[in-house]
């Protein structure tokens, strides 16, 4: 670097010798010019006035060389503290690449969402739903790990109600600009909320009961997953991963649920989704899931394969300039091929729901949302008694912030099968960062 600066000083000089000695035979040439005119024209008053302009321009000469060094030190000064910052940059450098801190601290990222819900009616409780924590970090462009830990209930441990899970814990890698694979411990391709729960992305204080019984959200598991687009309007996901184990829980689907902890994987499944974006604001996908055997059991006899089919959409629209009006419907099914599934009616488990809502955009960033939602879940859908649950519900969103979010809903729960109708009103209050 400094080898350069004497080279660009000496550059500078050499460029402004060159300029006078141009500006010096001009003027001679000038001069020659002038002198052949008096020749002919002998007039006192003419030489004198070609001896003013001279002086003139010998002045101006005088300050443009002036200035063309006072460039040249300022070029000079500021290539000095160029070289002192590139000497700095190079310092840090070495201090981040050294044995005891290999990696810089802003590839990695921390974020996290909690929150606190109030049932009143039946229930009068209040309950620190979830606390979670995400943690990531970049290794390079095109490698990146991501996890996930939370805690449930506010309170874990032997007779608590609690529980502490990680929910996510996976390596992601770029193969190309549009397809990428991922390995380890991660969400189900399937459904709305399953991969996106966080308090403000959805209304209501508690998650829909048909993306927690019938899908069942949160649902988490250990396998390798491909992704990517195959346009810039159709995605994809097909995964490989552990299954569900539904042995001694009668074919409950929720139940089966193993959380990667130490959980049986005799048998695989798979999951495939295409996602299609229609146009801004208007999206549309499909799931499909199929296991071998959803008992995990080694006995030919017990063995019972399951489809899981789930198709939704997703409308945000603008209807004025502050407002949006939104739309989410979903419709998912079970069919397990068992006999003892069959016998209790549980081979088939269905459900669906609608969701009409209205956005309208405050000042200072500040939003309110309403909504309505219908929802209908049978976990034994397939005998001949009605046994469906359907479910009433009409809140209101308010987001003082993007990222916080107060609720609060009034819901009627029917139950079919014995005859019986529950009221209650939830509050709930909810962040993510």
């Amino acid at each position: 670097m400094r080898k350069n600066t004497k080279k660009l000083r000496s550059s500078l000089k050499l460029s402004t010798s060159i300029m006078v000695i141009s500006l010096s035979l001009c003027l001679s040439s000038a001069a020659a010019q002038e002198k052949s005119q008096l020749s002919e024209m002998p007039s006192k008053e003419i030489m004198w006035q070609m001896i003013l302009e001279q002086q003139e321009q010998i002045k101006r000469l005088e300050r443009i060389v002036g200035i063309t060094n006072k460039k040249i030190d300022e070029t000079t000064i500021k290539v000095a503290e160029a070289e002192k910052k590139i000497e700095a940059t190079g310092d840090a450098i070495d201090q981040i690449s050294s044995p005891n801190n290999m990696v810089s601290q802003s590839a990695t990222s921390v974020g996290g969402y909690t929150e606190l819900h109030y049932n009143a009616g039946k229930k009068d409780q209040i309950d620190l739903h979830r606390f979670v924590v995400f943690l990531s970090h970049e290794f390079n462009e095109k490698i990146r790990f991501f996890s996930e830990f939370e805690i449930e209930h506010s309170i874990s441990g032997e007779g608590q109600v609690g529980e502490v899970e990680i929910e996510q814990a996976y390596i992601e890698m770029d193969i190309n600009e549009n397809h990428k694979a991922s390995l380890g411990v991660q969400l189900i391709p399937v459904g709305i909320i399953n991969e996106t729960h966080e308090p403000p992305s959805f209304y209501g204080v508690e998650r829909n009961n048909v993306e927690t019984n019938i899908i069942p959200a949160t649902w988490w598991e250990a396998g390798a997953k491909l992704s990517g687009n195959l346009s810039d309007n159709i995605g994809y996901d097909i995964m490989i991963h552990s299954g569900l184990d539904t042995t001694g829980y009668g074919y409950k689907i929720r139940n089966g649920r193993k959380k990667v902890g130490e959980a049986p994987w005799k048998n695989s499944a798979l999951t495939a989704r295409a996602k299609w974006h229609v146009t801004n604001g208007i999206d549309i996908a499909a799931s499909f899931q199929y296991q071998t055997d959803i008992t995990q059991s080694s006995l030919d006899d017990e063995k019972a394969s399951a489809t899981l089919f789930e198709i939704h959409t997703d409308i945000k629209q603008g209807v004025s300039e502050n407002s949006t009006l939104g739309l989410r419907a979903l419709y998912a099914q079970w069919n397990v091929n068992s006999d003892t599934a069959k016998s209790l009616g549980r081979n088939i488990q269905r459900g669906w729901y609608v969701e009409p809502s209205y956005k309208i955009a405050l000042r200072h960033n500040h939003a309110v949302g309403f909504f309505a939602r219908y929802s209908l879940w049978d976990n034994e859908a397939g005998d001949h008694t009605d046994s469906a649950y359907k479910q009433t519900m009409i809140g209101i969103n308010y987001w003082p912030h993007e990222r916080v979010v107060l609720k609060m809903d009034y819901q009627i729960d029917d139950f079919t099968n014995n005859n019986k109708e529950d009221r209650r009103i939830n509050l709930g209050v909810g962040l993510q960062f």
